[in-house]
């Protein structure tokens, strides 16, 4: 394949509202961007597409002004500039919303919208000024948000909202959006889109990051793909086949995504009776030794709160959850960890990682015991298991003694997987284990997974991705308002089949 297959922006186009031209960056003798020229045009949207590590994060982090390049230029309007700080891009007209919003839970939209840069009357905070300018600014993207309303009381559909119209304050030209919609509904991703359409229009140049494929076609204009730091190309989405954005993204064919797991279901492995908790009630469910099965809804079902009961992260009202046919009661996940199960929560940043620790002890962590011996630990088995782990599952960089938060997402993910694999656990919970993790990573995750299945363990696949469900599980369960709506397996396994009883309100059994 060529390496760089760059396609020059159409004769007659308008000029772009804002482009980089060479770019390179680097980070301790490391190129994370080489020699990167994008032209980026007003009225349209420009998503960045690659992989985890591709260089996205670092391009933004030039435009926005977090990071100063070593090479090359920036122009806006073309004119060469350079945004050395993040206040510095702002006051170009460069707005960036990044993947966590920034807000103060305790303050009001108003007060949040006005930060930094309040009205003031007499030398005091003008507060009636700041409340008409945030009304303004949410009227401007169409957004009813209540400007009094306190920021922690926001949906997180809302809390983007909120971000955007706190960064197009003044004469923004540029809006960056990355990753926007990782924590939304479907219903809350359509509301974001309302609000980019609504941008694009008054001709603001949008760049898009994103790793959903089927968000690409609904919001795009334009693609550029990077790979190792390197553009390879830029086109019209038009002009691409999603296979062939997965080829040029990886550099390889990737193939068949999801791996094909034969279904050899063994002995009883995870049972739930009638089991009611935290959001959740009278659950059914079964999984069994060398079977995957889904847990699938909307966001907010319960689906996610089944899994927490299973590990015992959160306590059983009433019903019996059983591992190998017994009782669990209300045991501690210390104790269903020693049980053999493992779970690998949905926030791997915030409840799956500890962040100032290497990637080699955050996957030990749940088997220390396996290398201590008169209550002194083995640090060179320890370091000898959990590498080869690591390798296993082709960490990227390979570097064990890095910190988690130095990793990308998918690179971060398959720290959380290693702790799965430092003993033979017989029953794995997996929660979201792909949300904002790209193509490549995915494939690699779903590998584990079969590899899991192939050697007999118990998989429980928790996930809001239907293709992913469809794809990789033997049965699957669909979860609405805290409850089990359905359950499908075989040909009845389909999109069109699931997805209308994600909408279905629970009923009750027949005659009742």
């Amino acid at each position: 394949m060529t390496t760089h297959i760059i396609t020059e922006r159409p004769q007659g186009a308008a000029r772009a509202a804002i482009a980089v031209q060479g770019v390179t960056k680097r980070f301790q003798g490391f190129a994370a961007l080489r020699d990167v020229s994008i032209d980026f045009l007003p009225g349209q949207v420009h998503v960045l597409f690659g992989e985890n590590g591709a260089g996205k994060s670092t391009l933004i982090g030039v435009l926005a002004g977090i990071h100063r390049p070593d090479e090359g230029t920036i122009l806006l309007d073309g004119q060469q500039v350079q945004a050395a700080t993040p206040r510095r891009a702002r006051e170009l007209g460069i707005a960036a919303v990044f993947q966590e919003p920034a807000l103060v839970p305790q303050l009001t939209v108003a007060e949040n919208l006005a930060l930094g840069r309040e009205p003031t009357s007499r030398g005091l905070v003008d507060r009636r000024a700041g409340r008409r300018q945030a009304v303004e600014a949410l009227a401007r993207i169409g957004s009813s948000i209540p400007p009094d309303a306190y920021a922690r009381d926001l949906s997180r559909a809302e809390q983007q909202i909120l971000e955007i119209a706190r960064a197009l304050q003044g004469e923004a030209k540029v809006l960056i959006l990355d990753e926007p919609t990782a924590s939304l509904t479907d219903n809350e991703t359509d509301c974001l889109f309302d609000v980019v359409h609504t941008l694009r229009r008054e001709g603001l140049a949008i760049i898009y990051i994103t790793h959903r494929m089927g968000e690409i076609r609904r919001i795009g204009d334009r693609v550029s793909v990077l790979r190792d730091g390197a553009l390879i190309r830029t086109c019209p989405l038009g002009e691409v086949t999603d296979d062939d954005l997965v080829t040029l993204m990886t550099g390889r064919q990737v193939g068949a995504l999801f791996p094909e797991i034969p279904h050899r279901p063994g002995g009883m492995a995870l049972e739930l009776q009638k089991v009611s908790g935290a959001g959740v009630l009278e659950i059914d469910l079964q999984v069994r030794q060398g079977e995957v099965v889904g847990l699938t809804g909307l966001v907010g079902s319960g689906k996610a709160e089944i899994g927490q009961l299973c590990f015992g992260l959160a306590r059983t009202v009433s019903g019996r959850i059983r591992i190998n046919g017994q009782d669990l009661g209300h045991s501690s996940p210390s104790k269903r960890l020693r049980q053999g199960m493992v779970y690998y929560p949905a926030d791997r940043k915030h409840d799956g990682l500890v962040a100032s620790r290497p990637a080699r002890e955050n996957v030990s962590l749940p088997a220390l015991d396996r290398w201590t011996r008169a209550g002194f630990l083995d640090r060179r088995r320890e370091r000898l298991e959990t590498e080869a782990v690591l390798k296993r599952l082709s960490l990227r960089p390979a570097n064990p003694d890095a910190l988690p938060p130095t990793f990308s997402g998918g690179n971060q993910q398959k720290i959380v997987l290693g702790r799965g694999f430092t003993r033979p656990y017989g029953i794995h919970i997996f929660d979201e284990p792909t949300a904002g993790v790209d193509v490549g990573a995915r494939a690699e995750i779903y590998e584990a997974i079969k590899e899991l299945a192939d050697s007999g363990a118990a998989v429980l696949l928790i996930s809001s991705d239907l293709p992913e469900v469809i794809n990789l599980v033997h049965r699957a369960y669909v979860v609405a308002e805290g409850r089990i709506a359905g359950e499908f397996s075989g040909e009845d396994l389909t999109e069109e089949t699931l997805l209308p009883v994600f909408f279905t309100q629970h009923e009750k059994e027949q005659g009742a």
